[in-house]
């Protein structure tokens, strides 16, 4: 069976597979494919755009779709589907999209940083730039490109139509984040691999033959040429697609175990992360030990899949909490704490007043997602004295339902500090004083100068 037989038949063992439409942009294109176009159509496009399309690419649309009934008419395929040929030609450029066609590919796999942001170059860092001259720019940095499809937002699939890398799909942001190739060298290649990640493995063993094709398929496959191949990328992609499984068997996973023990770097952090998905028990003892690599995998992993086995993590977190610097580590830390249904706050207090501001607002924000937070106004009341804009918004929105006379005293700085607008400040500084009569305004006039253990005072009385 050549690779357009495999790939409908696929289409339709996925179709079955995921009737609920619960893989992304399923429930758009709801696996469905249009009449393909003829030899005649593909030559009058290529003579109109003075280009050739790729093999694999003519080949989809001559003998499996073109078009379907998804988000632009797209056909079944990889997010919202794939675009029919010719059209949405524009979303890379806002005009001209036939002269961006035929100039030549200049991004590549693994581009450079410094390499993007010298192609990015004259429009990140011209404001006053014409709509003609930012045009010419994108075909620069997407020239040579197709759109194919769509992924939703500002995200899109290309097609390579010149070049080196000819026939490759590559990932792009139309709002310029850097550009990045998918593994596999060719449309069909790519577009049988979305099939085979989204059809159960019980499935493919019923007709192996079909799978033993892609890094999607059975895992005794991939793991063949996991085994097979030297080359660090290929390994990682092989691990990748063992990722994409529901489940995975004893077998498999002991033989993962003894690759993770000899293995490091990234391929070891991925192993880790597959027998954390797969088996949270086996990896425990694992991803403990990982701990004096990277906190913040070990804190990713456990969340992401073992989230109901937080507590485990508790003493761990305690015991690193001052070795914590990094804002996203902080931030996973305090997604374990959360699942815990505890009192973490003396855990979170102490990052309050950390160097960077993004724990500070994180600390911040996570104190406001407590239930008994009320007990902690002193530490919010520093977060209103904050010299940082962030904190301060943040800390006002954190004490959404807190009510409190000591707040009032620092509620009148902000508003004396922030006569008008900034950073949101002030529309979070009315919603709080709301529950007190007051407003940004109103607040300027209160004597907050009283005796807040008074319980008996009345708000009357602070008026001047």
């Amino acid at each position: 069976m050549n690779q357009i037989e495999r790939i409908k038949r696929k289409l339709l063992l996925a179709k079955n597979a995921d009737k609920g439409l619960k893989v992304f942009g399923a429930d758009s294109h709801k696996y469905t494919i249009g009449k393909t176009v003829n030899a005649d159509q593909i030559i009058r496009f290529e003579t109109e755009y003075n280009l050739e399309l790729p093999d694999d690419y003519k080949a989809f649309l001559l003998h499996i779709a073109n078009g379907g009934i998804s988000y632009q008419d797209s056909a079944a395929g990889p997010s919202y589907g794939i675009f029919p040929l010719g059209k949405n030609l524009e979303e890379f450029v806002n005009s001209n999209p036939e002269n961006c066609l035929k100039q030549d590919c200049s991004i590549y796999p693994k581009i450079s940083d410094e390499f993007w942001a010298e192609l990015t170059q004259n429009i990140e860092e011209n404001d006053d730039i014409s709509q003609e001259d930012f045009d010419a720019e994108l075909g620069k940095m997407f020239g040579g490109i197709l759109p194919i499809a769509s992924q939703g937002c500002s995200y899109y699939y290309g097609l390579v139509l010149n070049g080196e890398f000819k026939g490759r799909v590559v990932n792009i942001d139309i709002d310029r984040q850097k550009p990045y190739f998918v593994f596999e060298s060719g449309f069909l290649d790519w577009y049988e691999r979305w099939l085979d990640e989204i059809i159960p493995e019980n499935t493919m063993i019923e007709e192996p033959h079909l799978f033993r094709y892609t890094l999607g398929g059975l895992s005794a496959y991939i793991l063949e040429v996991y085994f097979s191949t030297e080359d660090a990328e290929t390994k990682e992609e092989c691990l990748n697609g063992i990722l994409k499984k529901e489940v995975l068997d004893v077998e498999t996973l002991s033989v993962l175990e003894e690759q993770y023990k000899i293995s490091s770097g990234e391929i070891q952090k991925t192993i880790l992360q597959l027998l954390t998905k797969f088996d949270y028990e086996r990896a425990k003892p694992h991803l403990m030990d990982f701990t004096k690599e990277s906190l913040l995998t070990v804190f990713q992993f456990v969340f992401w899949y073992a989230k109901n086995k937080s507590t485990d993590w508790l003493e761990v977190i305690k015991a690193n909490a001052d070795a914590i610097e990094e804002e996203e580590t902080f931030r996973f830390c305090t997604y374990l704490l959360k699942e815990m249904k505890l009192d973490y706050g003396a855990i979170i207090i102490p990052f309050t007043s950390n160097k960077s501001e993004s724990i500070r607002v994180s600390a911040y924000y996570s104190l406001g997602q407590m239930k008994d937070k009320n007990k902690y106004t002193a530490v919010f009341i520093e977060g209103l004295k904050d010299s940082s804009n962030r904190v301060i918004h943040t800390t006002l929105q954190a004490l959404d339902g807190v009510e409190d006379k000591r707040l009032l005293k620092h509620y009148k700085m902000i508003a004396e500090k922030f006569p008008v607008e900034k950073d949101y400040i002030l529309v979070n500084l009315n919603h709080r004083l709301k529950a007190y009569g007051l407003t940004n305004k109103t607040i300027k006039k209160v004597n907050t100068d009283f005796e807040t253990d008074n319980q008996d005072t009345k708000w009357y009385q602070f008026w001047k």
